[in-house]
Parts: C-alpha cells; sequence; structure tokens
C-alpha cells in the first residue's frame, strides 16, 4: 500500500489548512479551511475544489477556527457526504462558526448588492446557513487519548493541542499488509503557560510529521501582556475615548475577559464596562461552562464574584439594535467585537465609527496575516476601506504581542523537544515564508531534522509498499 500528501492549502500562507492523504484507495482530508487574507488566497474559495469532494471517504479537524473548518459547507455542497472528526468541543463550536460565518456571507453579499460595489450584478455568498447545517449530521466527537478505528487501514487518537478549546494533535496509525506507520499532524500549538488552556502534549514517536510555523520567526513574551494592555487602556480612559479591542470569538475572546477581569479586581485599570459585542463569542464562552473539565477555570465558573465571564461589569450585547448603541458611547468603555483580523464581522461597524476618532484606541491581540485590514492597520495605513468608503485612521493602533494563541519560536522549537526519536519526515505548515523558513533553520541547527517547506498543490510520496 502506499500513502501520498497533496497540499490542498496551509502550505506557505497561515490561512486554508487542507491536506489530503491518499491511504492507498483511502482519500482522508485532513483539515478544511478557508483561505483569509489576501485577494489572491481569498479567490482559492471561490475555485472548484482541486479533488472531487464526493470522493473524499473522510475529514479530520484538528480544531474549529475558520481557516480550519470554514470550506466544510462548500465541500458539503459540491457533494461530500463522509463523515467529520472532530474533538467533542470542536463539534459544537464548529456549528456556532459555520452558522455565524454563513450569515456573514449572507450579509455581506446582500450589502454589497444594496451598495452596488461588487463587481457582480448579484453578488452571492461563498456559503449560506443553510449549506452550514447541512455540515452538522457529518460530525462525529472524538475524545482526547482514547484511539478510534475509522477504517481497517486507519486508526486516529487526539491530544490536547493547547491553542482553542478543544483544539487537537492527531495521531495517525497507518496499517498496511507489511508495516505499521504513524503520521502526526500537529494543528496549532498553543503556548505552555496559558491561563485558561493546558499546555500541548508530547508527541513521542511519529514517522511523519505536519508541524504549524505561525510564529517560527518569534518570541512571544507573555510576562509583560496585563501591563502593556493596562497602559493603553488607561491612556485611552485619560483621553475620554474608547478601547476597541477586535478579538476572535474563539479563544482569544475568553483569555481577554479573563486578563481584564483580574486587572479591575486588581485596580490597573479602571472600573469601567467591559461590552462584548459578538453573539458568537456568547455563544462559545457558555462552552466553556459545559466542557469545564477541557480547561483550568472549570471551579471558578460556578462563583459569580471570581468567573471571569460574568461580573458587573461584563454586559453581552447579542441583538444588532443594542451593537448600535454603543455608536453614542464617548468613553468610560472597552468594547470588545469579531473578528480579530478586522475581516469581517460587527467589528467593521465599530472600526467604522471608531477609527476617525483621536481619542479612540483599536488593540489588535492576534496574528494579523498578510492582505487583512488588521495587518494593513498596524502597517500604519492612513485610510480603511470598510464597506466601500476609505475610513481616515486618526484612532491610536496598537498590537499586544503576547497574547497569541500560538506556540511562538521556543515553544515551537520545545514541544518539538517530545520526539525520542526524530520524525523521518517534517512538512512545516500554516506559516508565512520568513517565519516558515525561519524554523526549518533552527530545526537543522539545533534538532538535526530536515524539514521540507512544501508549496500549493504539491504532493509528496510519504510511504511505499508497506
Amino acid at each position: 500500500m502506499n500513502v501520498r500528501v497533496k497540499f490542498l492549502g496551509g502550505a506557505g500562507t497561515v490561512t486554508g489548512s487542507r491536506f489530503l492523504l491518499e491511504i492507498g484507495f483511502l482519500k482522508v482530508l485532513v483539515d478544511c479551511g478557508l483561505f483569509q487574507g489576501m485577494k489572491d488566497y481569498r479567490l482559492r474559495n471561490w475555485e472548484p475544489f482541486p479533488v472531487d469532494p464526493a470522493g473524499i471517504d473522510m475529514v479530520l479537524l484538528t480544531h474549529a477556527h475558520i481557516d480550519h473548518s470554514g470550506y466544510l459547507p462548500k465541500l458539503v455542497k459540491e457533494g461530500f457526504s463522509g463523515p467529520i472528526y472532530c474533538t467533542e468541543p470542536t463539534l459544537e463550536l464548529v456549528k456556532i462558526l459555520l452558522l455565524d460565518a454563513g450569515k456573514l456571507q449572507e450579509e455581506e453579499a446582500a450589502y454589497a448588492q444594496k451598495k452596488g460595489y461588487s463587481k457582480h450584478e448579484k453578488p452571492e455568498p461563498l456559503f449560506s446557513m443553510k449549506d452550514a447545517e447541512r455540515v452538522f449530521p457529518l460530525l462525529q466527537p472524538l475524545r482526547f487519548e482514547e484511539e478510534y478505528s475509522l477504517h481497517e487501514s486507519l486508526r486516529v487518537t487526539a491530544y490536547n493541542a493547547g491553542h482553542i478549546l478543544g483544539a487537537a494533535i492527531l495521531k495517525l496509525k497507518i496499517k498496511g499488509e507489511n508495516q505499521e506507520k504513524k503520521i502526526v499532524f500537529s494543528g496549532d500549538l498553543g503556548r505552555y503557560h496559558d491561563p485558561i488552556l493546558n499546555p500541548p502534549a508530547d508527541i513521542p514517536f511519529g514517522d511523519v510529521l505536519f508541524m504549524e510555523s505561525t510564529y517560527g520567526n518569534r518570541v512571544n513574551e507573555n510576562a509583560k501582556v496585563s501591563g502593556q494592555l493596562a497602559k493603553i487602556i488607561k491612556e485611552t480612559y485619560m483621553k475620554g475615548g474608547v478601547s476597541v479591542i477586535p478579538s476572535f470569538a474563539v479563544g482569544r475572546t475568553q483569555m481577554i475577559l479573563y486578563l481584564l477581569h483580574r486587572m479591575q479586581k486588581l485596580g490597573t485599570i479602571p472600573d469601567i464596562p467591559i461590552y462584548v459585542d459578538s453573539p458568537m463569542a456568547i455563544d462559545v464562552t457558555q462552552l466553556y461552562k459545559n466542557f469545564g473539565h477541557y480547561h483550568h477555570l472549570g471551579p471558578f465558573l460556578d462563583e459569580s464574584d471570581a468567573n471571569p465571564f460574568l461580573h458587573k461589569n461584563l454586559h453581552y450585547y447579542k441583538t444588532q439594535d443594542s451593537s448600535m448603541t454603543l455608536n453614542h458611547l464617548r468613553g468610560d468603555a472597552i468594547i470588545i467585537s469579531a473578528s480579530g483580523m478586522a475581516t469581517g464581522g460587527r467589528i467593521l461597524h465599530h472600526l467604522y465609527n471608531r477609527l476617525p476618532n483621536e481619542d479612540d484606541s483599536v488593540i489588535f491581540v492576534g496574528y494579523q496575516p498578510e492582505g487583512t485590514r488588521g495587518r494593513k492597520l498596524l502597517d500604519g495605513e492612513k485610510t480603511c476601506r470598510i464597506y466601500g468608503v476609505d475610513v481616515p485612521v486618526k484612532a491610536s493602533v496598537h498590537f499586544i504581542e503576547g497574547l497569541s494563541a500560538h506556540a511562538d519560536q521556543k515553544e515551537l522549537l520545545e514541544w518539538s523537544e517530545g520526539f525520542i526519536h526524530k520524525p523521518k519526515v517534517t512538512f512545516l505548515v500554516h506559516g508565512e515564508a520568513e517565519s516558515t523558513q525561519a524554523l526549518a533553520d533552527l530545526l537543522r541547527s539545533q534538532r538535526q531534522w530536515n524539514p521540507i517547506i512544501p508549496t500549493y498543490m504539491e504532493s509528496f510520496e510519504l510511504f511505499s509498499g508497506i
């Protein structure tokens, strides 16, 4: 039996993760993400899938983020009907994220038609909420550290990856006629000292490794994060402005709420209202209570005073009407809204209203890929195009590095130390060219590994005649 891989995404970029394994006649897609960021990448979402979706036997998801799961509705729409395996929290998160993504796609298509800024006479969404719902019956849950037989030649075990609730490292055991081989997908690895999530699990053995490299070229010290965030919020408060935090609804928002609650209790930031303006973030936050054994905060969520997701200063805004009332705030407030890269969602509405105000601040707390509004704002662009309008940027724009949910360079190297025997083949994925190359150089010099940096649509034979 021969085993091959084709890189349908996540190669040379931090988005669009999807890796097609051909195990004999069995076709397994690991992750099924949307491309985000640069226009050339986003256009790939609209192209026909590079292989016939109906011919794919199953999908395995490492976690729920849209760049790993967001193409599922289109895959199903184009003919895929097999099982989709993921951890229990990921299963619930995928439902929330895909419905939200479908709703955003519909709203943006309708708005583009109304305002006439689309090139198409009748703009269509990439997929609808109904398309998203067709994914749900295919989702199958996995529990951490339990081995599942998915096919006579394939078994899978999910291990904790950190990163977000339910994120998994996947270890696949491929059984041939003569040998058994192990393939490890790191997914997105989390931090080793995260206050909410457990650190990534060590994986001692793997013949082939697919390893993320998002922060392969930088160290994100998280020791000074609270001080940096407090300083920006206090300065904005003293100017009479509002602090706006674009934040991913899954993981990052909950981390920010934890930090803000802690800082307010310690008195390092003013005792002012915090508005979470993201229906999805509200739904996701509830899952932290439902899956308390997946993180550190379980015991605290039943105590109102100690619960960072439920206290007197915290206000959840679910409706569009309540969101609009936040436009009238002129100071003494913190607004958290999605998406974290300012690629869509309610944060655009807040940026549209806040960027022209020099007293306000915009605080980015996560990685901003090339081509996103977040990256352009951090690069100092003087206008930001929102809803077809060039909005002047007068607000202060900041970036807090240590809040990333991704392992940094030191942590990626630390995780690689967990392998007792170095993998025979290591592919570095999910990173921009500079970061991937930097990690490759370190793995060569410090670990004597010989990593491969694949390109989009490149194929490799992993095993022959096993």
